[in-house]
């Protein structure tokens, strides 16, 4: 299945949007002329950093910040207002999902041509060219990220006869293969023991470590193909193999697992360890440590800045994105809201190297750092979340035996066929 490069990039995700783009309606900002307005969700910046720029924006002092910040709905609420053309904030935040605003492009500026090129080394390269269109378009400016490792709990494997020294539990778990066998000898000696909350999750960690994903620069669906059926077997065999806890997204269980103590072990993304053990599981502080996720370096989340055209002062708007995402900023935004950085710079900054209690006295940084720079990157298109959806939700009807895993997989491919036709791209 394929698209033409031209169509691709004029259809997608945000089409419905795009249309609306076409009407009628005043090309107007958001806020007072003497201030810039920014959206974002809660939680996606440091209310301190946040606080300067309301008195005044670095690097360009006339201005000031006015922030709004959307609690639910958050995309659909931004597509809508660039839709109206009236009332648009000047500065929008933009979740991992980025690609899927690239057909809407030509409504922000493209920044290169406000001077972000002379920045791009201090920026990790793959997710610098995140934010850039397959029409080299710099679309959306680094935040945080989401770079990978292996968590577990150091007690539990201890009871088991398990190492729990970082560099030793890599070595023995340098693949997936080696991570089921690590925890069915954990299982063995801990019946119950589990290695993932569900198996949708396997799925997005390890499609999180490929090079290649859903589709092609060029347009072309590639969902189909050995890379992601080999991920799906994976996934479906970790279940098969008893080491996946049935706990499903949105369930109460998902949070239990960990409070309990049943999931054992996790390969998941750096914001993991505030969502789950230290939110869910504060009393294991201490049980807990990281290493490097088997299979390889990955990410999984990670946010950006864009200016749209509606902008009153796109230059004082960008002086505040670059103030705002520089190293030493941007390490003040991992120690609240835990945002992990884009910044290699920042890795070596004492509020980043400090020991973390929770993970007993683990320099968790370094473990991180090294998953982000040694990740290469990948292609996000416009349809990932349209694609991942349908198959996801037939990998949750096989862990719960509603469907066998041949079945499922022929039924996503369905689901996936008919959603890339309903939006135009095949």
């Amino acid at each position: 299945m394929s698209v033409s490069r031209r169509r691709f990039l004029a259809l997608g995700a945000g089409s419905a949007a795009a249309a609306g783009l076409a009407g009628c309606g005043s090309r107007s900002s958001l806020g007072g002329s003497n201030e810039l307005s920014m959206w974002c969700w809660t939680g996606s910046v440091n209310d301190g950093l946040i606080a300067e720029a309301q008195k005044a924006i670095p690097g360009a002092t006339s201005k000031r910040l006015a922030m709004t910040r959307i609690g639910t709905n958050y995309k659909t609420k931004l597509l809508t207002a660039l839709a109206g053309k009236s009332l648009v904030p000047d500065i929008v935040a933009l979740n991992d999902d980025v690609a899927t605003y690239f057909p809407n492009a030509d409504q922000f500026y493209d920044l290169h041509e406000l001077g972000a090129d002379k920045l791009a080394g201090d920026f990790l390269p793959w997710k610098w060219k995140l934010g850039i269109t397959p029409e080299n378009r710099m679309m959306a400016y680094p935040m945080d990220t989401g770079p990978m490792a292996l968590f577990y709990r150091s007690d539990i494997f201890e009871r088991a006869g398990v190492s729990v020294d970082p560099a030793e539990v890599a070595a023995a778990a340098p693949d997936w293969d080696g991570f089921i066998q690590l925890g069915k000898k954990v299982r063995q000696a801990v019946p119950g023991s589990a290695i993932t909350d569900n198996i949708a999750a396997v799925f997005d960690y390890a499609l999180a470590q490929q090079r290649q994903r859903y589709m092609t620069v060029e347009g072309q669906y590639i969902g189909a193909g050995d890379h992601i059926k080999q991920v799906w077997d994976l996934s479906v065999r970790i279940a098969k193999e008893g080491l996946s806890a049935n706990a499903q997204n949105g369930s109460t269980d998902a949070d239990a697992v960990v409070t309990n103590g049943r999931l054992v072990a996790y390969n998941a993304a750096v914001w993991w360890a505030q969502l789950g053990p230290k939110n869910a599981a504060p009393a294991t502080k201490g049980k807990w440590r990281v290493t490097a996720s088997p299979g390889g370096a990955g990410n999984r989340g990670g946010s950006f800045l864009a200016i749209t055209k509606y902008c009153k002062d796109p230059e004082a708007a960008m002086a505040l994105i670059t103030w705002l995402e520089s190293s030493k900023n941007q390490a003040e935004a991992f120690l609240d809201p835990v945002l992990f950085p884009s910044t290699p710079a920042s890795y070596t900054d004492p509020r980043l190297a400090a020991p973390d209690p929770f993970f007993g006295g683990q320099r968790i940084v370094d473990v991180f750092a090294e998953s982000a720079k040694k990740y290469p990157g990948t292609y996000l298109s416009p349809y990932d979340t349209i694609i991942g959806t349908p198959i996801k939700a037939e990998l949750v009807n096989v862990e719960v035996g509603s469907k066998s895993s041949d079945q499922a997989w022929k039924d996503a491919q369905h689901q996936v066929e008919r959603e890339l036709t309903r939006v135009g791209a095949i």
